[in-house]
This record gives C-alpha cells, sequence and structure tokens, in this order.
C-alpha cells in the first residue's frame, strides 16, 4: 500500500522560502542605510586623505551597532514567527547597541593610532619593519573587534568578557577569522573601487555573509559559555 506523500503548510516551499529570504534582507538592507546615514553622508564627502583618518572613524562609528542589529535581525529570520524584519532589526538595536559602542568605538580609536602611525612613518624616521608590524597589529585587532561584534550581537554578556572571548577565538577558530579578515578585505575593496553608496547596496549579503563566516564560533559559544 503506498504511502500519502507528506503534507506541506502553505508558505513552506522553495520559492516561498527564498522570497521570505529575500524580503528580509531587503528590509535589513533599508535598516542598515537609515542607521549609518549620519556616518555615511559626511564620509562620502571626505577626502581620501590621511589627515581625514580621525574623521573617518567617527563616520563609522553609526556602523557598529548597525550592523549589530542586522546581525541579530538575520539570525532571528528562522526563529521569530511573529516578528517583522523591521521589528527584529529595531529589538537588536536597542538591546545590542550600548554594548557594542562599548568596544567599537575604543577599536576605531586603535585603528586611528595605527593608522595616522603608517601615514607618518617617513616623517618619524622609524625603520621600515616597523610599519610592518603596525600593519598586522591593526589586521589583528580589525578580526578581533569582528569577531567581538558578532558575539556581543548574539550574547549578553560583559563586555570584558567579549573581549576576552574574542581574543581567545583568534587562536581557537582561525578560519574564523581568516573569514572575518576576508569579509573586511572584500568591503575595503567595494568602497575602494567603487563609492560608499555600493556598500549600501551589498550591505545586508555583508552581513549576512558574517553571520555565517562566525557560525562555527557562535556555536562554540553557545555551547560552553552561557547557561
Amino acid at each position: 500500500m503506498t504511502q500519502p506523500k507528506p503534507h506541506h503548510e502553505p508558505g513552506q516551499g522553495v520559492l516561498s522560502r527564498f522570497t521570505g529570504t529575500v524580503y528580509w534582507l531587503a528590509i535589513v538592507g533599508v535598516m542598515l542605510v537609515v542607521t549609518t546615514l549620519p556616518g555615511t553622508v559626511p564620509l562620502m564627502l571626505l577626502d581620501r586623505s590621511a589627515s581625514n583618518i580621525p574623521l573617518v572613524a567617527l563616520c563609522l562609528v553609526p556602523m557598529g551597532p548597525a550592523v549589530s542589529a542586522g546581525l541579530f535581525a538575520l539570525r532571528d529570520k528562522d526563529r521569530a514567527e511573529d516578528m517583522t524584519p523591521g521589528q527584529s532589526f529595531w529589538r537588536g538595536y536597542r538591546l545590542n547597541a550600548v554594548d557594542v559602542l562599548k568596544l567599537w568605538i575604543p577599536a576605531l580609536a586603535v585603528e586611528v593610532m595605527v593608522g595616522i602611525s603608517l601615514a607618518n612613518l617617513d616623517i618619524a624616521g622609524v625603520p621600515s619593519g616597523y610599519g610592518l608590524v603596525l600593519v598586522i597589529l591593526g589586521v589583528l585587532f580589525a578580526v578581533w573587534a569582528g569577531q567581538a561584534l558578532v558575539i556581543t550581537s548574539f550574547f549578553a554578556l560583559r563586555t570584558r568578557d567579549v573581549a576576552r572571548l574574542a581574543l581567545y577565538y583568534l587562536a581557537r577558530t582561525p578560519l574564523v577569522g581568516l573569514g572575518v579578515l576576508g569579509m573586511l578585505v572584500v568591503t575595503a575593496g567595494i568602497v575602494y573601487l567603487t563609492f560608499d553608496a555600493v556598500l549600501a547596496l551589498v550591505g545586508p549579503v555583508l552581513v549576512w555573509m558574517l553571520m555565517r563566516t562566525c557560525d562555527r564560533m557562535v556555536r562554540h559559544v553557545e555551547e560552553n559559555f552561557t547557561a
């Protein structure tokens, strides 16, 4: 006797899931544009010169909480049955903005110091090897900041614990760190080769890729460092 085919609930087909994902990405993209607008508008007006490095960092301050909220919303997609992407985004923004800024602003400050130092190596008259050390330091700190941003977005942990965990995972999950570095290179390449506004168009895809890149790290945090 043949078994009846399994009944699929309406809205559970491949096409429905695809359109649902596109919808969430589109709304998250709009939210990213809205929340980063105070920084992206002046950023597009700045000349790409070393003297503007501190101003660039200041323009990037809104990006930390915005990316965190985007991560929160995209992870919420398959778990929040009654949530819209906009509601989920604002919930993540409200919950995480302060904690994210506690790490994001110091990270930007360190990168400003590294950038200014690299821009003035000739004036300082230091050995060329010092510049390589600064580049390595800047890269490691950027990857650390990216991993800390992801951890803060998904877990309610103390700031110092997030900082330690992000440092711990630099060594424990190097492939995750390489993935985050790749995301940073892609983002910088988009801005350098095109213009800053293009980043807003691909922003939700980059945030989704960051979430997927850090999935292994997130699962390990969840299994070992949360109740």
